[in-house]
């Protein structure tokens, strides 16, 4: 029951959004014929979208490459972050951090967007470039969050305690100060994924790496919002799922969390 009670809202709130990701493309079937663009009803229960195309049919087919391509690169970016952070924080040579962390904050001092324009050029089309210009925008940002939350960890007795005892920098790094930073993590990978999507949409919005007429979520928001007052449901629905997805997402793993907090003294669980 306290796992239900714990667990419940979050699964509620992203089961519908990931379950049409995920099962979305084998329930779509047959394209049906296009209509005029921003048409309501005639037929199609959502009405159309901005080149005619079946809303519920889009919907159907543009959940996975949103949820695939903001998962893909929030865990790639955090592949090259937890690392370079951790050496940082770490590390007693003041060389090592500025050569690891420098070039970061000048990526960092850049928007985002300008550095997704002048990036864009070097990675190839389509959802592989996609994910790895998301997560190299992506990277600076989650580097230094790594870094400020392993340094109080990485200063403290216990570290100092497992030098002596001639730990591998692997224990040290993974096994106590990334055991104690987890949360932080956590937390900040819910927030981040919520970033990653936009940027998603930011990129299908400027045309890189997602075709204008692509199957997807996030270009259905942009493409279609221009007949928003004609037609709403080709905007509303995509963006509520988006943001489901989001917060649902946040939620299990603040639940996830919690269930890791040890409870304190005194106090119920």
């Amino acid at each position: 029951m306290n796992r239900l009670r714990r667990y419940g809202p979050g699964a509620a709130v992203v089961a519908l959004p990931l379950g049409l990701a995920l099962a979305g493309p084998f329930l779509a079937g047959e394209a049906p014929a296009r209509a005029a663009s921003f048409t309501l009803g005639e037929g199609y229960r959502l009405g159309t979208d901005f080149v005619g195309r079946d809303v519920v049919h889009q919907v159907l087919l543009g959940g996975r490459p949103v949820v695939l391509v903001a998962l893909a690169a929030t865990l790639l970016a955090y592949l090259v972050a937890l690392p370079v952070g951790l050496a940082c924080a770490l590390t007693h040579r003041r060389w090592l951090e500025e050569l690891l962390m420098r070039p970061l904050d000048v990526l960092l001092a850049v928007p985002s967007l300008l550095m997704m324009l002048l990036v864009a050029a070097v990675f190839p089309p389509g959802a592989t470039g996609l994910v790895l210009l998301v997560a190299f925008v992506s990277v600076p940002d989650a580097a230094r969050i790594v870094r400020a939350a392993a340094a109080g960890a990485a200063a403290g007795p216990a570290v100092e305690a497992l030098r002596m005892q001639g730990e591998s920098w692997w224990r040290l790094a993974v096994g106590h100060v990334g055991r104690s930073i987890a949360r932080t993590l956590a937390a900040d990978a819910g927030i981040r994924l919520t970033g990653v999507l936009y940027l998603v949409a930011t990129a299908a919005f400027l045309g890189i790496g997602v075709a204008p007429d692509a199957s997807d979520w996030a270009v259905m928001v942009d493409r279609n919002r221009t007949g928003l007052l004609l037609q709403p449901w080709a905007v509303v629905v995509p963006a509520l799922l988006i943001i489901a997805l989001t917060m649902g997402s946040n939620l299990l793993v603040d639940a996830a969390m919690q269930n890791r907090t040890p409870l304190r003294k005194g106090r119920r669980p």
